[in-house]
């Protein structure tokens, strides 16, 4: 059981307020710090809601001066990240505070990057060692998730589309985590349900695939677990009859897939990532109705890792076989698509969208190798 009406204070590695209210320190902390000006950055949905317009009259009560970035894609391009450089210098700012899901939480880590690195942005990403050029000072950083999905305010890399082929290029450097994360579960209160089911499954889809990633993480691994049984106890109840408790549940698993896919993510992600840069299909979403997919891909070979993960989620002992079907009867209940027909795909895109997934940065670290053929089956399947 969580007490959420106590705030807490936790690092790994990030320091982390978390708790219902937590969103009430920020202000105090911006003056402990000698921070006068932030730019807000979030998207244009959340920068009409009552908690943002209370956060910005709050800090703006405390003698701060604010300015709000707010103007970006679905799926975030490069120009986005270059108006809001602009916008930090023009406006002489400070300090950046990232308000928001995963969206605005990648412009707003970009921007960080940008503000004192000139390059040209997509020199720095990670897939080619842009990471060596990231040499410079950046902007004090700060962030506030107000859903439970992608986990990125306690990340350190920041996706970002290019503008025409809409390829995903990844930001990366340890400059560009946050110096203080503020998670505040009243902040996702208002979610509606889709949004809650999706982001929940993106949070989930980290979880699952982060364990089965390759490699050796045993702290990972257990991160990972505990997010999974998380998420099984809180997700549908988040979606359909919320509670702070709910909530609150659904940020902490949120928070450690995060952290746990620092180890890697897998054939699910490669299935998504063209989805949304192709069909801009929401993220989660995306994640949502290939999951089932991507999971069953998995199983042969690695029976006693489907074993944990169904036991942390409520499944029963040895009930590795029985996760999949629990994964697509969970999207049901949920409310949400399970065939990619339903969200606009037809079968003249699964070439592309075939020849995009072999190109991500993702299924390298699956447990399995996939193949452009293995991607096209599974996206028949899913159709």
């Amino acid at each position: 059981m969580i007490d959420v009406h106590k705030i807490y204070g936790f690092n790994f590695p990030t320091p982390i307020r978390f708790g219902a209210g937590a969103i009430k320190e920020l202000s105090d902390y911006l003056k402990a710090n000698n921070l006068k000006n932030p730019l807000l950055v979030t998207d244009a949905n959340v920068a009409e809601l009552d908690f943002f317009i209370d956060i910005k009259k709050d800090l703006e009560e405390n003698g701060m001066s604010t300015e709000v970035f707010k103007d970006m894609h679905k799926n975030p391009v490069k120009s986005d990240v270059l108006n809001g450089g602009d916008m930090y210098h023009r406006t002489k700012r400070d300090s950046v505070i990232g308000i928001g899901g995963g969206v605005a939480m990648d412009v707003a880590r970009a921007i960080v990057l940008r503000v004192n690195h000139t390059r040209d942005l997509f020199d720095y990403d990670d897939l080619i060692g842009g990471d060596k050029y990231v040499t410079g000072e950046v902007p004090y950083f700060i962030t506030v998730p107000t859903t439970a999905g992608t986990g990125s305010e306690v990340g350190r890399s920041s996706i970002i589309s290019e503008e025409l082929s809409k390829r995903k290029r990844i930001l990366f450097s340890p400059k560009l985590m946050a110096k203080i994360v503020f998670a505040d579960p009243q902040l996702t209160m208002e979610l509606p349900p889709f949004i809650t089911a999706a982001t929940g499954m993106d949070a989930l889809t980290h979880n699952l695939e982060a364990y089965l990633a390759k490699g050796f993480h045993p702290m990972c691994d257990g991160i990972a677990l505990e997010g999974m049984g998380l998420i099984a106890q809180s997700l549908e109840k988040a979606t359909h009859d919320p509670d702070l408790e709910s909530r609150a549940k659904m940020l902490l698993a949120s928070l450690m897939g995060a952290v746990a896919f620092q180890k890697g993510l897998g054939i699910v992600h490669s299935l998504a990532h063209p989805l949304s840069s192709l069909l801009d299909t929401h993220h989660g979403l995306a994640n949502a109705i290939n999951l089932p997919h991507g999971m069953k891909f998995n199983y042969e070979g690695f029976e006693d890792r489907f074993d944990r993960m169904a036991f942390a989620m409520g499944l029963g002992n040895g009930a590795g076989n029985q996760l999949v079907d629990y994964l697509t009867d969970l999207n049901r209940n949920l409310g949400l698509p399970t065939k990619l027909s339903e969200i606009g795909v037809k079968e003249k895109h699964l070439e592309e969208l075939s020849v995009l997934a072999e190109a991500d940065f993702c299924h390298p670290n699956n447990p399995k190798p996939v193949s452009k053929e293995d991607f096209k089956k599974l996206y028949t399947e899913a159709l």
